[in-house]
């Protein structure tokens, strides 16, 4: 799903979430800074979209379908490196523990605040919460 255009076509986030209501809270909570959102339930599908999208900042909540496996994560590096998207990870493992830094990994539960300003910050925009 692909939410309404944003002030520069780089302004692009994709939210990984199998959440509904949390991907709802981080799409509103963007779109009202003028942020395109894409947004999938499941890991694959938002591998899919953010090659076809190129976004520039990927939340991806480690509890979305397949989002744990090994494969799908060395999917989501090579997408980041190869677009410079900026990988947000919700959750902990060791994987992202080693590569990421750590204000790019967020324990769960966590506060939407923090993690939209991790997120502006990643777009270069000014937080407004």
């Amino acid at each position: 799903m692909l939410s309404k255009p944003s002030r520069a076509p780089r302004d692009r986030v994709l939210i990984v979430d199998q959440s509904e209501d949390s991907r709802e809270v981080l799409r509103t909570a963007l779109e009202r800074r003028g942020v395109q959102t894409l947004e999938a339930s499941g890991a694959r599908q938002g591998i899919e979209l953010a090659r076809q999208h190129h976004p520039r900042v990927i939340v991806l909540d480690l509890e979305a379908d397949a989002a744990a496996d090994e494969h799908v994560q060395a999917q989501y590096d090579a997408e980041s490196k190869e677009h410079d998207a900026r990988l947000v990870v919700l959750g902990r493992t060791a994987r992202y523990e080693r590569t990421l830094p750590k204000d790019r990994i967020v324990s769960k539960p966590y506060h939407y605040a923090p993690l939209i300003r991790t997120i502006e910050r990643l777009l270069g925009t000014s937080a407004r919460i």
